[in-house]
């Protein structure tokens, strides 16, 4: 090694101990260089590790197989904890290039384990004689998703299948990389500047975001741009409907623009590569493949919960439009319903049926509060605590970071990002940088949430609408089952749990926003200080099903259409832009509506297999949420002690040491009702 690569070596951040506090990453330190040569080095040290355990000459045991193949790749996983983080919420191009590079590599580095016919010799091994292993009930489960993962990678197939199966999987993982860089890169550059007389009409909270985006871009005035949480509350409020339809278009055409970031030739490729790699494991679709491995199993029964939900959504949103065309006239706008018009007519009625405005009710739900909100749930549920540390190193200056402790003990880190950027893809999600463990000692983890508010002007309270602050409550749902996940493997930690669960437990946590406890306490007015009082709290719970029709058919569209298109057995021809419009006819979708996320920015879908064929999930925990937090309303007191003690020992601290459905009865006490799930929209009466 050359002194100048020795120089090097010591400066780089990922060859070293973090002696920050928690051990987590020292971001001012990395440096772009920094990343290629420490995946080099990581890579070349898991793969050092893999071939230890695949060559040792003592037999198959618990400790020198599966133990050995958790602890493998440290080095690895704290990387890729830290990059994937950083490229999903603060990435420039120089983070997209290296992702992009990655994205096959990390794949091919995938399947050379997963497809290692020594290893998976010795976890069949153990697999096979689990029985008479004397293992706990946490190992043998640790030891049947080893082997299931195996198997689902590839790892019965013969040689030549094997390698069908290593190009598809790379191809794959540089799709969907290819797919979110384009969709970030639609959102980041699309911008309508707007007149002052453009402003006119919109609320003093939506001027200031205006004018904040403009000059977090660098311009002068005030600039729209594609963010949700800019774009919905303008289509519910712009008098001016030709700047509606100008910008709902360019919304719902996000990844379908032309040139080099149309996702259109991407969908089509990732379809049928899925439809082959199904094939090869033996399945029909890559819909059976997928929901093998759930606790819905089985196309058919998504398309059942599916269909029942549809058919009562349908119904409703024919009423809803009515109701919005009647206002409509009687403001002389005599044209249909367009799907720019609907949310601008739907706040005119909920104003009308249940006296609330936008304008009015924002005031209340300041970020901070919402925060403090969140996290006192949490503490009367759980008995967990939450201390600002100014003292640990962030990603970005936005970015604040909290110590979790139970019992005056600290149980792990968590980070908070909410505002939006250009740099940042759309959404809200929940991510970790380190994972709960404690099979490589007491590991703590370190959970984010990544929010997209608009960030207010200097000195202002961030505002958020009812729905953003829901949006907060499910996202801290997801990081605490996170952050109080108690297991001792790394593949069983926190939310790594079936797909129809993982949603489980964040949903379940916006019920406690609604609640009259929560709300008299944390919702405060910004300017006079007051709290929310009970009457308007009335108001907003009785309005919480107003415009549901809506709001269930722009998402089950969204999942009917996800599994239409993952249950293709053959995609040869396939223009996917076509088949979403035939899919949306077969099904009816009502005039003047969209699918929540259409195909071309779909990205739960098709920027990588999280959510393919996943994406009815929501609505498969939603049944589990309702009927869980119909559990506590049955005991008078939603913060029974009892229950939640349950709650927090079976779900949230339990990760996926046991079947979803056995944890959901640990809980409640028996399986879940599916009509909780239309009671809670509104779709159905209570009995």
């Amino acid at each position: 090694m050359t002194q100048h690569s020795q120089t090097a070596t010591a400066a780089n951040p990922f060859f070293r101990p973090w002696t920050t506090p928690f051990g987590i990453a020292p971001f001012g330190e990395i440096a772009i260089d920094d990343y290629r040569p420490a995946f080099d080095s990581a890579l070349a040290e898991h793969r050092a590790e893999i071939e230890v355990i695949a060559t040792q000459a003592e037999a198959p045991s618990f400790a020198n197989t599966i133990d050995a193949l958790e602890k493998a790749g440290h080095a690895l996983d704290r990387l890729c904890g830290v990059f994937f983080n950083i490229a999903s919420s603060d990435a420039d191009e120089a983070i997209q290039a290296i992702q992009r590079d990655m994205a096959p590599i990390l794949a091919q580095h995938g399947n050379a384990i997963s497809l290692d016919v020594r290893l998976f010799a010795r976890v069949k091994a153990l697999h096979d004689a689990r029985a008479s292993l004397g293992i706990s009930p946490e190992q043998i489960r640790v030891l049947e998703k080893t082997y299931k993962n195996f198997v689902r990678a590839g790892a019965e197939l013969g040689d030549e299948a094997k390698q069908r199966m290593r190009a598809v999987t790379e191809r794959l993982a540089t799709l969907g990389t290819q797919f979110a860089q384009n969709v970030l890169k639609d959102e980041a550059t699309w911008t309508l500047q707007l007149a002052e007389a453009d402003l006119e009409g919109l609320p003093d909270y939506l001027v200031s975001a205006l004018h904040q985006a403009a000059s977090d871009r660098g311009l002068d005035g005030a600039v729209m741009t594609l963010g949700r949480s800019m774009v919905e509350p303008f289509l519910a409020v712009s008098p001016r409907r030709d700047l509606r339809e100008k910008v709902f278009k360019a919304w719902v055409r996000r990844g379908e623009m032309g040139g080099a970031t149309d996702n259109t030739a991407i969908v089509a490729e990732t379809v049928a590569l899925r439809i082959e790699r199904a094939r090869l494991l033996g399945y029909p679709t890559f819909a059976a493949f997928k929901l093998d491995d759930t606790m819905a199993k089985t196309p058919d029964a998504v398309r059942s919960l599916l269909d029942r939900v549809w058919v009562r959504a349908k119904d409703r949103v024919g009423e809803e439009r009515e109701a919005l065309a009647e206002v409509a006239r009687t403001e002389g706008m005599n044209d249909k319903i367009e799907p720019w018009d609907w949310r601008f007519y739907a706040e005119k009625v909920r104003q009308q049926r249940h006296a609330l405005d936008e304008a009015e009710l924002k005031p209340y739900f300041q970020l901070d509060r919402m925060i403090a909100a969140a996290f006192d749930v949490a503490t009367r549920l759980f008995g967990v605590t939450f201390e600002r540390r100014h003292d640990v190193p962030v990603y970005h200056p936005d970015v604040r970071a909290y110590q979790v402790s139970r019992g005056g003990k600290p149980i792990g880190l968590f980070l908070g990002d909410y505002f939006a950027r250009p740099t940042k893809r759309s959404g809200a999600w929940m991510s970790a940088f380190r994972s709960q463990e404690k099979l490589s000692g007491e590991v703590l983890p370190i959970i984010v949430n990544v929010m997209n508010f608009a960030k207010p002007p200097e000195g202002k309270p961030a505002l958020l609408s009812f729905d953003d602050a829901r949006t907060l409550f499910h996202e801290f749902g997801h990081g605490l089952h996170g952050l109080l996940s108690d297991v001792t493997y790394p593949l069983l930690s926190g939310t790594s749990v079936a797909r129809d669960f993982v949603e489980f437990p964040s949903q379940l946590y916006e019920h406690w926003l609604a609640r009259p406890e929560v709300l008299s306490r944390f919702a405060v007015h910004a300017e006079t200080g007051a709290v929310m009082p009970l009457g308007l709290i009335d108001r907003l719970i009785a309005a919480r099903n107003f415009n549901q029709g809506f709001a269930t058919v722009e998402y089950t569209s969204s999942a009917l259409v996800d599994m239409a298109f993952h249950s293709l057995e053959g995609a040869e021809g396939l223009d996917p832009i076509a088949f979403e419009h035939q899919e949306l006819a077969r099904i009816g979708m009502p005039d003047g509506m969209v699918m929540r996320h259409r195909t071309p920015h779909f990205a739960h879908v098709f920027s990588g297999d999280g959510y393919s064929a996943g994406y009815y999930s929501y609505m498969w925990s939603e049944v589990l949420d309702a009927d869980g937090f119909a559990a506590f309303e049955e005991t008078g007191d939603v913060f029974d002690t009892a229950l939640a003690q349950r709650l927090g020992d079976f779900v949230y601290s339990a990760g996926n040491i046991r079947d979803p459905l056995e944890a959901y009865i640990a809980f409640r006490g028996r399986e879940p009702d599916p009509q909780a799930l239309l009671i809670k929209r509104g779709l159905a009466k209570v009995a």
